[in-house]
């Protein structure tokens, strides 16, 4: 499953918004001794993650942006700093994951992946990620909580579906969607990393009328698919959203987690 560029470019100033502190602090202080870092960015897009993350690792970083979008790949950050260096990769990972993790690497990131992968590639990845001790830093993975202010009588219905949808395969085998958030700290902890987690929620205000709007659409689109609400319930509920999102009356609040898993000496 892939992206558009421009969606990944609106939701990036939320990603980062949204994206944990604490968690981002816990990275950085495991490298705070470090002169160089090499990083390998699983399910990069257009370089997010290398965008929010490196300003806060005080060393020389090589990055290595993986991803199986050509087009994506092409956006990503070509003129950097003298201390930071990155380089591109594309590459099937429901395929071939285990190659992604080769090679020099101090540490494994990704953003709003893990709740797009089945149970058994997830498991590939902390055994993997286990084999080679890397450190995994895995931010907005989507848990399944939407708050909607006004809130909707077609409110529940509509998520529920989302999260149904969530759980169709994305090209990883049937996805574990807001059970990622979950199942992925406690996969690693059970091979022997100590994990440090938190929320990371997309919080949209009135303003931010254009991310809701997308936002609304797609989950429309997905309750469409799933079937579960008939065609002019979805389509009454998602008029009567984007009507106040025009109001400036809409909120929206969508639940993730972001964590940072590292191994110990327990393994």
């Amino acid at each position: 499953m892939s992206f558009s560029a421009s969606w990944l470019e609106l939701r990036e100033p939320h990603d980062r918004r949204a994206r944990n502190t604490t968690v981002l602090d816990a990275v950085a202080k495991a490298f705070a001794d470090h002169s160089s870092v090499a990083i390998t960015d699983l399910a990069c897009g257009t370089g997010s993650t290398l965008r929010a993350l490196s300003p806060r690792i005080k060393a020389r970083q090589n990055w290595r942006l993986a991803d199986n979008d050509l087009s994506l790949l092409a956006r990503t950050p070509q003129s950097q700093p003298p201390d930071l260096m990155v380089t591109t990769t594309p590459i099937d990972l429901e395929r071939d994951l285990e190659a992604a993790l080769d090679g020099p690497a101090d540490l494994v990131t990704t953003s709003a992946l893990l709740d797009l992968v089945s149970d058994a590639w997830l498991e590939r990845l902390a055994v993997e990620a286990a084999a080679r001790r890397l450190p995994v830093y895995a931010a907005l993975s989507y848990d399944g909580r939407v708050e909607m202010t006004p809130s909707d009588p077609g409110d529940a219905a509509i998520v529920g579906a989302v999260n149904q949808h969530q759980r169709t395969d994305k090209g990883f085998g049937p996805a574990l969607g807001p059970d990622a958030a979950t199942v992925a700290p406690e996969r690693f902890a059970r091979v022997g990393y100590a994990v440090v987690q938190g929320v990371s929620d997309w919080v949209f205000g009135p303003s931010d009328r254009e991310i809701q709007l997308e936002t609304l659409t797609g989950w429309a689109t997905a309750a469409r698919e799933i079937g579960t609400v008939p065609l002019p319930d979805v389509v009454a509920w998602l008029t009567r959203r984007r009507d106040l999102v025009a109001a400036g009356r809409s909120t929206i609040r969508v639940g993730h987690v972001d964590f940072f898993a590292r191994p110990t000496g327990s393994r």
